[in-house]
């Protein structure tokens, strides 16, 4: 599959100085021979490193006729409205907002700050509405969220 053989060169491209903070999300092969590969780095991927990428998978593509003579690639990041999908995305996108939606059927997404993330869990500070007597206080919670019962966690984007 093509998919493999891309995976393994970006592992091996990952390995070397200037890309070693670099990981790959995805890889998509559509039916009209057009590969999107989705990259990003721990600290912030420039378009100058798409390029390169790109550049570096062409000329295998070319030399290996993997795709044929036609095709079209496109190196992006993955860009704040695909969900998040590994720990390193997490912990790069720290204190921004982010939704998340449960693999549990019928429990209430959560949405809040991103505060931290290890390699079990992420932990979202959350608004909480604490009635006290007659009087309602607004209160931030700190709320563990284990990777393993999230079903899609997305950046929501701040519009100031």
């Amino acid at each position: 599959m093509v998919e493999q053989k891309i995976s393994l060169l970006l592992t091996e491209k990952f390995q070397e100085e200037p890309f070693k903070d670099c990981f790959l999300v995805e890889i998509k092969l559509h039916a009209n021979n057009k590969l999107e590969v989705f990259i990003d780095c721990d600290s912030g991927l420039p378009l100058s490193m798409c390029q390169k990428i790109s550049r570096f998978l062409e000329g295998h593509l070319d030399n290996e006729q993997w795709l044929g003579e036609k095709y079209i690639i496109e190196v992006s990041s993955p860009g704040i409205s695909r969900p998040l999908s590994f720990y390193r995305q997490y912990k790069k996108n720290i204190g921004r907002k982010l939704v998340i939606k449960f693999i549990e059927e019928g429990k209430k997404k959560k949405e809040g700050i991103l505060v931290d993330a290890n390699e079990n869990a992420c932990f979202l500070e959350e608004k909480k509405t604490v009635k006290e007597g007659k009087k309602k206080k607004r209160t931030l919670e700190i709320v563990e969220i284990p990777y393993t019962t999230i079903k899609k966690a997305v950046i929501k984007p701040a519009f100031k």
